[in-house]
Parts: C-alpha cells; sequence; structure tokens
C-alpha cells in the first residue's frame, strides 16, 4: 500500500460505511435509493402500503451456500502458500418466498467460502470490492490472523476502488471464523459477510467420511417474518439484538424436507460425519444439538488441539466463532440440526436436516417393538 494511502484507509475506516462512501463518491443513484440496506442510516422510510420500501427483483436465485462445498483435507506435510482471491458482492436474493432482501457477501454466497490450510502455511489474499457488485465499503477480517484487525485495517476498500493485497502466515490451528468490519460491523455480518478458515494441525484432523459446512447468523429487517416485500437492515433491531430471522445460510428451510431449496443433506448408516457450526451471529449464543443423535466428537470453539469432548448433546457457541462437531449415523431417518434456543426453530427459521439412509437396527431403534 502506498503509504499516503494508509492513513486514508485509517480515516474511511473509522468514519464508517457512510461516511466512506460518501468520500469515495459511491453513495449516489440508485445506491441511495436502498441507503438503509448498504449504510449508516437507521430505519428508512418504507413508502410500501405495508411499510415496506417497494420491492425488489432478486438479482440471483440464491445466495446459500452448498454445505457440501469444503477443500479436501490437508494432504501435504511441508508449508506451502496459497493464492486466494476474494470479492464482496452485494445481491438481492429471497429469504422465502416472497420476502426479499440485500446481502452482503463474500464471493456471492452465505456464509462467505471455507478455507482451509495447515499450520505453517503462507496464504497471500488479493481482496477487491467491484463497484458492478457493491454499493457499500467492505473489508475482512481473519480471527487466524495475528496483524491489525485480522487483516481489515489493510483490506478497507471502497466499491471500484481497486485490490488489496496481504500476506499472512496461519501460525496456530483451528478452526476459526472471518467477517466484515467496516464500522457496522453488526449490518454486515448479519447480511451474510462472514465465514470459516480452518488451519488444520500438522498431524491433520481424524478421517471422516462426510462434511458440512452451515452458517447461523441472524437477519434484523424493518419488517415481521414472513411479511412479503423487500426487507432493509434495521439498526434499532439489531441494537435491541431482537432479529426477524435466524437462518442457516440466509435462507429459510433451504435444507429441509419441507423447503424450497435442494432439501435434506445426505448420509449412510455406518458413516462419519462432520459438521462446521459457524455461528456468525452477529450476537446470538447458539445451542447447536442435533435431535435423534449426539455430537460424538465436540470440538469446543474450534479447538483442535484439545481432546474434544465426548457424547455431548449440545454446547454453548458464542456469536464469531465456529465448532466442530461430529456424529456416528447408527440407525436410518432424519436428523435436524437445531439451536436449541427452539423459539429459533419455531418461530425464525433456523433448521437444517441429514436425511441418513441405510438398513435399520432394531437392537439399537425400534420405532414399533410389538410387531
Amino acid at each position: 500500500m502506498n503509504p499516503i494511502d494508509r492513513p486514508r484507509r485509517r480515516f474511511l475506516q473509522t468514519v464508517g460505511a457512510t461516511g466512506a462512501l460518501a468520500l469515495a463518491g459511491c453513495l449516489e443513484g440508485d445506491a441511495a435509493e436502498d441507503s438503509n440496506g448498504g449504510s449508516n442510516n437507521s430505519n428508512g422510510d418504507g413508502d410500501g402500503d405495508d411499510g415496506l420500501p417497494p420491492a425488489e427483483t432478486p438479482d440471483v436465485d440464491t445466495i446459500a451456500a452448498d454445505p457440501t462445498d469444503i477443500p479436501d483435507p490437508v494432504d501435504w506435510n511441508e508449508p506451502r502458500t496459497h493464492e486466494w482471491h476474494i470479492q464482496t458482492e452485494e445481491h438481492v436474493a429471497e429469504i422465502e418466498p416472497g420476502v426479499t432482501t440485500r446481502f452482503m457477501t463474500f464471493e456471492g454466497q452465505v456464509p462467505g467460502p471455507f478455507y482451509r490450510v495447515r499450520v505453517g502455511d503462507t496464504v497471500r489474499l488479493t481482496f477487491d470490492v467491484p463497484d458492478e457488485y457493491n454499493r457499500d465499503i467492505h473489508n475482512i477480517d481473519f480471527h487466524a490472523v495475528y496483524g491489525p484487525g485480522g487483516g481489515a485495517v489493510d483490506t478497507t476498500i471502497a466499491p471500484g476502488e481497486g485490490s488489496e493485497t496481504i500476506e499472512f502466515t496461519a501460525k496456530y490451528p483451528g478452526a476459526h471464523i472471518y467477517h466484515c468490519a467496516p464500522g457496522n460491523h453488526d449490518q454486515h455480518i448479519s447480511l451474510g459477510m462472514f465465514g470459516t478458515i480452518l488451519v488444520e494441525p500438522e498431524d491433520g484432523l481424524p478421517e471422516v467420511d462426510r462434511e458440512f459446512y452451515l452458517g447461523q447468523h441472524e437477519l434484523y429487517l424493518n419488517g415481521e417474518t414472513g411479511e412479503e416485500g423487500h426487507h432493509h437492515f434495521d439498526f434499532d433491531a439489531a441494537a435491541s439484538e431482537d432479529p426477524t430471522y435466524v437462518l442457516f445460510n440466509g435462507e429459510m428451510g433451504r435444507f429441509t424436507e419441507d423447503g424450497d431449496g435442494p432439501g435434506p443433506l445426505h448420509a449412510e448408516v455406518g458413516e462419519t460425519v462432520r459438521v462446521y457450526w459457524c455461528n456468525g451471529g452477529p450476537n446470538l449464543v447458539s445451542g447447536p444439538h442435533p435431535i435423534g443423535n449426539v455430537w460424538t466428537n465436540w470440538y469446543r470453539d474450534g479447538d483442535v488441539i484439545s481432546d474434544p469432548a465426548r457424547h455431548v448433546e449440545g454446547s454453548a457457541l458464542p456469536a464469531g466463532v465456529t465448532a466442530i462437531g461430529e456424529m456416528e449415523m447408527k440407525v436410518p431417518g432424519p436428523i435436524s440440526l437445531v439451536d436449541h434456543a427452539l423459539s429459533r426453530l419455531v418461530h425464525k427459521g433456523l433448521h437444517a436436516q441429514i436425511a441418513v439412509e441405510g438398513e435399520e437396527d432394531p437392537d439399537i431403534f425400534d420405532p414399533d417393538p410389538d410387531t
């Protein structure tokens, strides 16, 4: 970075998203129309009959990340260098049918991509905020980075300003979150800007049959849950920690039997399944619980060095932390993944399922013992 630019970057971060955008000349035209979806403004005045702003047509079918899209486990024994390019994209998409908002994403998905390295590896990251997709200032803060703001100070960019490159060495193993931290941290994380980087220890993690990656987050919006229309971010609701939705991957019911997405995840009897549960937050503590199973191994707070806890029914997972849970698939049937703060399941939308297929074992579970 040019030494002259460094103080300017820190000023942009300090003044927050609206000041940065105004300074960069980016908050104009149609950007101003949706300022509450990408600025420091509080509750915008909706001019629809229902009090919501006019509907916006989704410009992507979904922003929900595929939970199976995970890099292969580390299979190298010496440190290596990774070249990554990450860009931010803001997209209007449906939360559920007829309900839209403008999501903020890394690489067009919620949560952001799953990154996997080995302790001692070096990452050379080029970060970009193209004006084609963005109305707001963004950056990236890796919890796996020793450095100012986890890299956020030196990746703070307004739309179209150009890219920034940083380099870091992964010095400590674990599953760590990354997120946007531009001043309005809560808004950007709530709308989808968070993800996981897994730093594997030198000897790697135990082998499993399948891995899934889910991102829990809260949406704070200026409409009621299920109210049709286009919703903007509500800063007052966020400050009160009163979410409109609590979701996996930005979409209600996408990974369930009754949802509009691809349906439940898949596993087979006899397999061991690993789940990376990333609680982006930005505020609520989660209680990860598999209904119909148990966490055979639970790596609390993403700790892959200590021995995992065994046979854990549920745990407390703070906002801004990724934990790892493993399950042994003993019998067929659906397993529901829920936050055991169950109002989030019943009223706010947080639910995913794993459909387990295979032979029944009545010695373990017999649904009709009298026949």
